[in-house]
């Protein structure tokens, strides 16, 4: 590492031109390319991705995801005819959106059961042929347009579901709140404001041309939309940290009267070296999400994983460059004068952070005790941890999405913003019979609010018909009385009402879904644990041939996460 840092402070302009040819060149090819981001969420296995399947199988306009159009009004009630006609113009406008297969009015004798009692809010479910993430962004937000284009003067439209959410993404907005952050610490810390940009600069070049490889990459191996944004959030904080222990240990070399190079090669030698195998970690870290076993997940740890190893690579390549151009300018005026006046530093040590070690020093059990007790006390809600998928209740207040929550939640209750879906193939008569029958017994279940009447779809050509049944929860989706409502149903409920009718009843909905992909990772999170801190311990004790540090620093991890 040490001849890698003098070569690239010596060839500086070399490696700053190869990086500025690589982030240029890289992302020209990647405007031209595009991405291919794919949102294939596959959990299988799960009674929800059965459902999907099933649906997609047998009634493909009944597969997709279903949004919930609430409409309100200040006075009057919504079965007035001048709002019943406004509303009905709208929803037959939404009918003819692409991938809309159909829209349950809130009026009709099929209809009624969606006005609540005040008669001022009514929902209206709308049915999409394919899963929200199969549209666009620019598709979701057209149907969202078409909702509310026109109302106001007493009438409020607003939309919820996974449809209206994803036409309200907007990517990764914290990235230049977090990179304002950064600068506004980095600048406390060194005092000077090119001490201050290098970091940014360094995490900026690495970013840029990692998001431009993880864009192209997308067209080879399947990610998630949100596999950038994400990758930049990462890249950000380690980028920056990375940086930032090597220009730390260069400022303290120069202050020691080394030469620049000389304070290149040393802080790339010592603080370089653990840059790079902390990066490494990080990597493990990332990919062991394949532990999980959910595809959904193997690209966003691939993208992730690449753009830590672009921030490790420009700060033991580039950032010794700009350090080459820049030399000590990165030092305080006032430190830029001392050493001018040959007053140099005889350790790296700082008088407040010795006297700290040194207490530690005099005291290690102690301080290892409380450290300890301290950790352990705030692991203790670990033990206790609901995994799940918030709800829309936890949107921004002004967004639709929390405005229909609200709406829903005040007329009708707050399990209407996430109804589980009770389908089953049917095959005769009385198979029909015996799932009505069954929902009528999900229906009178402690914790069920209401149930819709099943209706049956019919088969494709070859395919027995599709009965379909709406449950609504007395609770909220992220509610725990909801998880223990879709156990119960799916355990106990379903099969005592369906013993002897041949009839298989599977739940589903986004609910369902969002709770069987909770449970999935909460069952493999133990293997994932497992294998990172096995791996990190590995590594570690190649580096250090030493068994005591890696022990430690697995100790501390698993503190740390939990």
């Amino acid at each position: 590492m040490r001849k890698s840092a003098s070569w690239c402070f010596t060839h500086r302009r070399v490696v700053l031109a190869a990086w500025v040819a690589a982030l240029v060149g890289l992302t020209v090819i990647h405007s031209t390319a595009g991405s291919a981001f794919s949102d294939n969420f596959k959990l299988s296995g799960t009674q929800s991705f059965d459902v999907v399947t099933l649906l997609q199988r047998a009634a493909p306009k009944a597969s997709g995801d279903s949004d919930q159009i609430v409409i309100a009004v200040k006075q009057g009630r919504v079965t007035d005819p001048a709002v019943r006609t406004k509303v009905l113009a709208m929803l037959a406008r939404v009918a003819r959106v692409p991938h809309v297969s159909e829209v349950a009015k809130p009026y009709g004798l099929r209809g009624a059961a969606q006005i609540s009692a005040s008669g001022q809010i009514a929902f209206a479910n709308v049915t999409f042929d394919v899963q929200a993430n199969k549209l666009s962004a620019a598709a979701s937000k057209s149907f969202v347009d078409t909702v509310q284009a026109g109302f106001g003067h007493g009438i409020e439209t607003e939309v919820e579901g996974q449809v209206a959410r994803a036409a309200a993404q907007n990517g990764a907005g914290g990235l230049g709140l977090g990179a304002l952050a950064a600068g506004v610490v980095l600048f406390l810390v060194f005092g000077s404001l090119l001490a201050m940009a290098l970091p940014l600069l360094t995490a900026g070049f690495a970013l840029g041309t990692g998001i431009a490889v993880i864009g192209l990459l997308s067209h080879v191996i399947q990610m998630a939309s949100f596999s950038s944004e994400l990758s930049l959030l990462i890249g950000l904080g380690v980028g920056v940290d990375y940086a930032l222990f090597i220009l730390t240990r260069y400022r303290q070399g120069l202050l020691r009267g080394l030469t620049g190079e000389q304070a290149v090669v040393e802080s790339v030698d010592t603080s370089g070296r653990a840059v790079m195998f902390a990066g490494i970690i990080v990597c493990i870290a990332m990919l062991g999400m394949f532990a999980l076993g959910v595809s959904f997940l193997y690209g966003v740890a691939i993208a992730a994983s690449i753009a830590v190893a672009f921030t490790v690579v420009a700060a033991l390549t580039l950032l010794p460059a700009l350090l080459g151009f820049f030399g000590t300018r990165v030092l305080r005026r006032r430190e830029r004068r001392v050493l001018r006046d040959g007053r140099l530093n005889t350790t790296d040590e700082s008088p407040a952070w010795a006297r700290w070690a040194g207490w530690l020093r005099g005291h290690p059990a102690g301080f290892a005790v409380v450290a300890a007790a301290v950790m352990m006390l705030l692991a203790i809600p670990f033990l206790s941890m609901r995994l799940g998928s918030a709800d829309a209740g936890s949107d921004p207040s002004g967004s639709t999405t929390r405005k229909a929550y609200d709406l829903l939640a005040k007329g009708f209750g707050p399990g209407y913003n996430g109804p589980l879906q009770l389908v089953a193939q049917v095959r005769s008569p009385a198979q029909e019979a015996a799932f009505l029958r069954i929902d009528r017994a999900v229906a009178a279940t402690p914790d069920v609010a209401s149930a819709t009447r099943p209706h049956v779809l019919a088969g494709r050509a070859g395919q027995p018909g599709v009965a379909l049944a709406q449950i609504y929860p007395k609770g909220s989706p992220q509610d725990a009385s909801t998880t223990d409502l879709l156990n119960q149903v799916r355990n106990t409920v379903i099969p005592a009402a369906a013993r002897g009718s041949g009839v298989h009843v599977l739940v589903g909905g986004q609910t369902a879904i969002f709770n069987d992909f909770s449970t999935v990772l909460s069952r493999k999170l133990p293997l994932f644990f497992g294998i990172v801190v096995l791996l990190s311990f590995l590594l570690l004790t190649a580096v250090f041939r030493s068994l005591v540090i890696p022990l430690i620093a697995a100790l501390m991890n698993l503190l740390s996460a939990a």
